[in-house]
């Protein structure tokens, strides 16, 4: 990565009129964050492909018997 000399806000960006944590409420209600590991996100490069190789994997799991709701067997 290239090194940011100025660490200093560009006179062009203004938030003074922006509403501080304005969707952190739509946020906390139904979304969950998750860092892949550079690996995985040249495999899974979106949203919709994780989410989409996570239902095959939830349902091969249903059909086996091995996942049951969201608990996690140890």
């Amino acid at each position: 990565m290239k090194k940011v000399e100025n660490d200093q806000m560009r006179r062009e960006y203004d938030f003074s009129s922006g509403i501080r944590g304005k969707y952190l409420p739509r946020l906390a209600k139904g979304a969950n964050v998750v860092v892949l590991d550079r690996d995985m996100a040249k495999v899974f490069p979106s949203s919709k492909a994780v989410n989409d190789a996570l239902r095959v994997l939830a349902e091969a799991g249903r059909r086996h018997g091995k996942a049951k709701g969201g608990t996690r067997g140890v």
